[in-house]
């Protein structure tokens, strides 16, 4: 198994971004724009439909990168929404009972 440890060090810049943002910070500009949680849903959307279409067309290396982007910004939207992923963790855990 890998180690999922980049999961968390990713979580943890994401909380660092949106506790203290900064104009250079991509994760920030997501996290502080005017549509507000509306941008950060767009852009799970849009890289939905990204991977979507890159394993339909079984591009593996496009399926790898469009799945990278599309678990980030899933992160940043658990952010926006104020939802600790730890909860999302704790309600996977409790499905495999």
């Amino acid at each position: 198994m890998r180690d999922w440890t980049v999961l968390e060090e990713v979580w943890t810049v994401i909380e660092d971004r949106a506790e203290h943002p900064s104009a250079e910070s991509y994760v920030s500009s997501v996290l502080t724009h005017r549509k507000g949680i509306d941008k950060s849903l767009e852009k799970v959307g849009e890289e939905a439909v990204e991977f979507i279409l890159a394993a339909k067309n079984q591009v593996p290396e496009r399926t790898v990168s469009e799945a990278a982007d599309l678990l980030f910004h899933f992160l940043v939207a658990l952010r926006a929404s104020g939802t600790d992923v730890a909860d999302v963790l704790d309600e996977l855990a409790a499905r495999r009972k």
